[in-house]
Protein backbone atom coordinates (compact mmCIF):
# COMPACT_ATOMS: atom_id res chain seq x y z
CA UNK A 1 0.00 0.00 0.00
CA UNK A 2 1.39 3.30 -1.01
CA UNK A 3 0.58 6.35 1.19
CA UNK A 4 0.66 8.40 -2.16
CA UNK A 5 -2.60 6.30 -3.32
CA UNK A 6 -4.17 7.92 0.07
CA UNK A 7 -3.08 11.26 -0.43
CA UNK A 8 -4.78 11.98 -3.66
CA UNK A 9 -8.33 9.95 -2.89
CA UNK A 10 -8.06 12.41 0.61
CA UNK A 11 -7.41 15.80 -1.37
CA UNK A 12 -10.32 14.54 -3.89
CA UNK A 13 -12.63 14.10 -1.09
CA UNK A 14 -11.95 17.68 0.50
CA UNK A 15 -12.32 18.88 -2.93
CA UNK A 16 -15.83 17.44 -2.54
CA UNK A 17 -16.05 19.49 0.67
CA UNK A 18 -15.14 22.97 -0.67
CA UNK A 19 -17.39 22.46 -3.96
CA UNK A 20 -20.59 21.53 -1.87
CA UNK A 21 -23.40 24.58 -1.46
CA UNK A 22 -24.83 25.00 1.82
CA UNK A 23 -25.81 21.57 3.16
CA UNK A 24 -28.68 19.40 3.71
CA UNK A 25 -28.56 18.75 7.78
CA UNK A 26 -29.92 15.77 9.04
CA UNK A 27 -29.24 15.34 12.50
CA UNK A 28 -28.32 12.18 14.13
CA UNK A 29 -28.50 10.78 17.37
CA UNK A 30 -27.22 13.37 20.43
CA UNK A 31 -26.74 17.12 21.07
CA UNK A 32 -26.02 19.08 18.10
CA UNK A 33 -24.96 16.11 16.45
CA UNK A 34 -25.48 16.66 12.46
CA UNK A 35 -24.66 14.76 9.31
CA UNK A 36 -25.23 16.34 5.85
CA UNK A 37 -25.45 15.02 2.50
CA UNK A 38 -21.81 16.24 1.83
CA UNK A 39 -20.76 13.91 4.78
CA UNK A 40 -22.53 11.01 3.40
CA UNK A 41 -20.98 11.94 -0.26
CA UNK A 42 -17.88 11.85 0.72
CA UNK A 43 -17.82 8.74 2.60
CA UNK A 44 -19.16 6.94 -0.09
CA UNK A 45 -16.04 8.41 -2.60
CA UNK A 46 -13.96 7.40 0.46
CA UNK A 47 -15.16 3.73 0.39
CA UNK A 48 -14.97 3.27 -3.46
CA UNK A 49 -11.69 4.77 -4.21
CA UNK A 50 -9.58 3.02 -1.36
CA UNK A 51 -11.28 0.10 -1.87
CA UNK A 52 -9.80 0.55 -5.81
CA UNK A 53 -6.55 0.40 -4.18
CA UNK A 54 -6.73 -1.81 -1.76
CA UNK A 55 -9.52 -4.27 -1.83
CA UNK A 56 -8.97 -6.88 0.99
CA UNK A 57 -9.46 -3.33 3.58
CA UNK A 58 -12.14 -3.57 5.67
CA UNK A 59 -14.08 0.21 6.49
CA UNK A 60 -14.93 2.00 9.41
CA UNK A 61 -16.24 5.30 8.73
CA UNK A 62 -18.97 7.95 10.58
CA UNK A 63 -21.80 7.74 8.00
CA UNK A 64 -24.05 5.38 6.71
CA UNK A 65 -23.95 2.28 9.57
CA UNK A 66 -20.76 2.11 9.17
CA UNK A 67 -20.00 3.49 12.30
CA UNK A 68 -19.02 -0.27 14.70
CA UNK A 69 -16.08 -1.00 15.29
CA UNK A 70 -15.67 -5.19 14.93
CA UNK A 71 -13.22 -7.68 16.11
CA UNK A 72 -12.35 -8.41 12.17
CA UNK A 73 -10.61 -5.25 12.59
CA UNK A 74 -8.45 -5.77 15.23
CA UNK A 75 -6.62 -8.21 12.05
CA UNK A 76 -5.85 -7.18 8.44
CA UNK A 77 -6.55 -3.80 7.13
CA UNK A 78 -8.79 -1.06 8.45
CA UNK A 79 -9.67 1.77 6.78
CA UNK A 80 -11.05 4.67 9.36
CA UNK A 81 -12.32 7.59 7.90
CA UNK A 82 -14.36 10.70 8.37
CA UNK A 83 -15.49 12.01 5.76
CA UNK A 84 -16.12 15.61 7.59
CA UNK A 85 -14.19 15.94 11.43
CA UNK A 86 -16.53 19.70 12.01
CA UNK A 87 -19.59 18.97 10.39
CA UNK A 88 -20.94 21.84 12.54
CA UNK A 89 -17.74 24.08 11.42
CA UNK A 90 -19.36 23.21 7.78
CA UNK A 91 -22.48 24.13 8.33
CA UNK A 92 -22.21 27.58 9.07
CA UNK A 93 -18.88 28.05 7.18
CA UNK A 94 -16.86 28.16 10.54
CA UNK A 95 -13.52 26.91 9.83
CA UNK A 96 -11.94 24.74 9.76
CA UNK A 97 -13.24 20.83 8.57
CA UNK A 98 -10.96 18.02 7.55
CA UNK A 99 -11.00 15.02 6.11
CA UNK A 100 -9.45 12.01 8.26
CA UNK A 101 -8.22 8.89 6.97
CA UNK A 102 -6.33 6.22 9.11
CA UNK A 103 -5.07 2.91 7.85
CA UNK A 104 -4.69 0.48 10.69
CA UNK A 105 -2.56 -2.56 10.32
CA UNK A 106 -3.63 -5.21 13.31
CA UNK A 107 -5.46 -2.96 15.09
CA UNK A 108 -3.22 -0.49 15.12
CA UNK A 109 -2.23 2.73 13.08
CA UNK A 110 -0.18 2.17 9.73
CA UNK A 111 -1.00 5.10 7.85
CA UNK A 112 -2.75 8.57 8.08
CA UNK A 113 -3.73 11.45 6.05
CA UNK A 114 -5.49 14.38 7.47
CA UNK A 115 -6.56 17.34 4.62
CA UNK A 116 -7.94 20.66 5.82
CA UNK A 117 -8.75 21.88 1.85
CA UNK A 118 -9.88 25.48 2.65
CA UNK A 119 -6.35 26.25 3.76
CA UNK A 120 -4.86 23.61 1.36
CA UNK A 121 -2.69 21.63 4.16
CA UNK A 122 -2.37 18.02 4.05
CA UNK A 123 -0.90 16.01 6.76
CA UNK A 124 0.81 12.67 6.23
CA UNK A 125 2.52 9.92 8.52
CA UNK A 126 3.65 6.30 7.71
CA UNK A 127 4.22 4.41 11.04
CA UNK A 128 8.02 5.06 11.84
CA UNK A 129 8.59 7.42 8.92
CA UNK A 130 7.79 11.01 10.88
CA UNK A 131 4.90 13.25 10.18
CA UNK A 132 4.45 15.46 7.40
CA UNK A 133 2.73 18.78 5.86
CA UNK A 134 2.57 19.17 2.34
CA UNK A 135 5.26 17.30 1.92
CA UNK A 136 7.65 18.91 4.85
CA UNK A 137 8.75 17.21 7.75
CA UNK A 138 7.10 18.68 11.45
CA UNK A 139 7.59 18.27 14.62
CA UNK A 140 5.76 19.20 17.60
CA UNK A 141 7.23 22.10 20.50
CA UNK A 142 9.35 21.54 23.24
CA UNK A 143 8.27 24.56 24.48
CA UNK A 144 6.94 24.54 28.22
CA UNK A 145 2.89 25.04 28.67
CA UNK A 146 3.44 27.83 30.51
CA UNK A 147 4.65 30.02 26.98
CA UNK A 148 2.26 27.78 24.81
CA UNK A 149 -1.44 28.04 23.48
CA UNK A 150 -3.85 24.87 24.96
CA UNK A 151 -6.73 23.71 22.25
CA UNK A 152 -9.66 21.44 23.97
CA UNK A 153 -12.97 19.99 22.86
CA UNK A 154 -16.03 20.13 24.58
CA UNK A 155 -17.44 16.85 23.57
CA UNK A 156 -20.69 18.22 22.70
CA UNK A 157 -22.15 15.09 21.61
CA UNK A 158 -22.16 14.00 25.63
CA UNK A 159 -23.85 16.45 27.33
CA UNK A 160 -23.01 14.27 31.22
CA UNK A 161 -19.25 15.43 30.58
CA UNK A 162 -19.69 19.26 30.18
CA UNK A 163 -19.10 20.23 33.97
CA UNK A 164 -16.17 17.88 33.60
CA UNK A 165 -15.31 19.55 30.89
CA UNK A 166 -15.58 23.26 31.49
CA UNK A 167 -13.81 22.50 35.42
CA UNK A 168 -10.73 20.70 33.33
CA UNK A 169 -10.77 23.78 31.27
CA UNK A 170 -11.06 26.48 33.96
CA UNK A 171 -8.09 24.73 36.11
CA UNK A 172 -5.81 24.61 32.29
CA UNK A 173 -6.30 28.30 31.55
CA UNK A 174 -3.73 29.78 34.48
CA UNK A 175 -1.05 27.07 33.22
CA UNK A 176 -0.69 28.00 29.60
CA UNK A 177 -1.01 31.36 28.01
CA UNK A 178 -4.66 30.72 26.89
CA UNK A 179 -7.51 28.14 25.54
CA UNK A 180 -8.24 27.48 22.03
CA UNK A 181 -11.35 25.66 20.24
CA UNK A 182 -12.03 24.73 16.31
CA UNK A 183 -14.48 22.03 16.48
CA UNK A 184 -12.80 19.57 15.20
CA UNK A 185 -10.25 16.76 17.02
CA UNK A 186 -8.13 15.92 14.14
CA UNK A 187 -6.98 19.38 13.20
CA UNK A 188 -6.21 20.17 17.06
CA UNK A 189 -3.85 17.36 16.79
CA UNK A 190 -2.30 18.10 14.32
CA UNK A 191 -1.82 21.95 15.09
CA UNK A 192 -0.31 20.24 18.18
CA UNK A 193 1.90 18.01 15.91
CA UNK A 194 2.92 20.99 13.94
CA UNK A 195 3.97 23.28 16.89
CA UNK A 196 1.19 25.65 16.84
CA UNK A 197 0.34 24.65 20.44
CA UNK A 198 0.80 22.62 22.72
CA UNK A 199 -1.15 20.50 24.53
CA UNK A 200 -4.98 19.04 23.05
CA UNK A 201 -7.86 17.79 25.54
CA UNK A 202 -11.45 16.06 24.85
CA UNK A 203 -12.72 13.84 27.39
CA UNK A 204 -14.39 11.44 24.24
CA UNK A 205 -14.15 11.18 21.39
CA UNK A 206 -14.73 8.32 18.40
CA UNK A 207 -12.03 6.12 16.57
CA UNK A 208 -12.48 7.75 13.41
CA UNK A 209 -12.14 11.29 14.91
CA UNK A 210 -8.88 10.27 16.45
CA UNK A 211 -7.17 7.19 14.58
CA UNK A 212 -5.30 9.19 11.83
CA UNK A 213 -4.61 12.11 14.10
CA UNK A 214 -3.06 10.28 16.63
CA UNK A 215 -0.40 8.81 14.11
CA UNK A 216 0.11 11.72 12.59
CA UNK A 217 0.97 13.50 16.63
CA UNK A 218 3.22 10.62 17.71
CA UNK A 219 5.23 10.67 14.74
CA UNK A 220 6.13 14.51 15.21
CA UNK A 221 6.85 13.72 18.55
CA UNK A 222 4.70 13.96 20.78
CA UNK A 223 2.71 11.81 23.30
CA UNK A 224 -1.10 10.42 23.03
CA UNK A 225 -2.85 8.83 25.34
CA UNK A 226 -6.14 8.81 27.52
CA UNK A 227 -6.61 11.78 30.00
CA UNK A 228 -5.20 9.87 32.91
CA UNK A 229 -1.67 8.37 30.84
CA UNK A 230 -2.73 4.80 29.03
CA UNK A 231 -2.21 4.20 25.65
CA UNK A 232 -5.06 4.26 22.99
CA UNK A 233 -6.58 1.23 22.69
CA UNK A 234 -7.90 2.24 18.53
CA UNK A 235 -10.97 0.11 19.37
CA UNK A 236 -13.86 2.51 20.06
CA UNK A 237 -14.45 6.21 21.78
CA UNK A 238 -11.88 7.44 24.01
CA UNK A 239 -10.77 10.51 26.02
CA UNK A 240 -7.24 11.87 24.78
CA UNK A 241 -4.96 14.37 25.73
CA UNK A 242 -2.33 14.40 23.07
CA UNK A 243 1.30 16.92 24.51
CA UNK A 244 4.22 18.24 22.81
CA UNK A 245 7.61 17.36 24.39
CA UNK A 246 7.71 20.42 25.81
CA UNK A 247 4.46 19.27 27.93
CA UNK A 248 6.85 16.36 30.25
CA UNK A 249 3.60 15.23 32.30
CA UNK A 250 -0.01 15.35 32.40
CA UNK A 251 -0.59 18.71 33.94
CA UNK A 252 -2.64 18.35 37.68
CA UNK A 253 -6.07 19.75 36.61
CA UNK A 254 -6.56 16.10 35.00
CA UNK A 255 -8.07 13.92 36.29
CA UNK A 256 -11.28 15.86 37.57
Amino acid sequence: MNIDDIIRITKSAGNIMVEAKRPEIMEKAGHANFCTETDEKIQQYLIQALSAVLPEASFLGEEDGQDVFTSKMSSGYCFVIDPIDGTSNFIFSYRPSVVSVALLKDGMPYMAVIFNPYDDMLFSAVKGQGAYMNGERIECSDTPLSDSLAVFGTAPYYTELQERTFEIAKNLLPLCVDLRRSGTAAWDMCCVAMGRCSLYFELKIQLWDYAAAALVASEAGCTVTDDIGNPLSYKGPTSVICRARGVKEIPECFPV
